[in-house]
């Protein structure tokens, strides 16, 4: 019976070891909302199974050291044998747990990523809107050109407002172009100097 019970443990515990295969296709590649209910429930449950197999393990350890006329040398040896697989049966859910632990890890290094990437984005498009902002609350200003030639005589010109768009445009080329070659936009956040290591491979 001890035997049938442990036996019946194996299933159970590979079914985990299947669906953190899963979890772990699905952390690298699309994480969801559900994806961390499911990798703590399935630690949960992996802890649940530690705490029923490891007073299981401290009783056969007793059965097969302590000394009984109940208790033959052939009963040992299948006492052994389920001593064994309880011995399996831990190291499987350690090193489940540990998997789900790393997952875990995964996941909010992946949600992290992601938002550093939204963050550089917005950034990106905040840097080129500031100096194209500059520009046109620059030229909105009301000066009475009339007063002063000083006071804004690009409004006077026949092409300043085509000329005041041929100059945001710019900026905003130059800026992309800056951004590009710095490799912002790139997605690429290798270092620009040359790895050693990497030459001698």
């Amino acid at each position: 019976m001890v035997d049938a019970v442990i036996d019946h443990y194996f299933p159970l515990i590979e079914s985990y070891g299947d669906e953190l295969e899963k979890l772990e296709v699905e952390v690298l590649a699309s994480p969801s909302k559900t994806t961390p209910r499911r990798i703590l429930g399935a630690r949960h449950d992996l802890m649940q199974f530690r705490r029923a197999v490891w007073p299981l393990r401290e009783a056969l350890n007793a059965l097969l050291h302590d000394e009984t006329e109940l208790i033959t040398k052939e009963t040992h040896v299948y006492l052994r044998d389920c001593y064994d697989h309880t011995i399996q049966l831990i190291d499987m859910i350690e090193t489940y747990r540990e998997i789900g632990n790393g997952l875990m890890d995964v996941y909010l290094s992946s949600v992290s990523n992601r938002m550093n990437e939204i963050m550089k984005l917005l950034t990106v498009i905040a840097t080129i809107f500031i100096p194209l902002t500059f520009v046109t609350s620059l030229y909105g200003m009301n000066f009475d050109r009339a007063a002063s030639p000083y006071n804004v005589p690009e409004l006077g010109w026949r092409y300043g407002y085509p000329a005041a768009w041929l100059v945001m445009v710019l900026v905003a080329a130059a800026l992309m172009v800056f951004f590009w070659h710095k490799r912002w936009l790139s997605g690429d956040d290798a270092p620009d100097v040359e790895d050693p290591d990497h030459r001698d491979r």
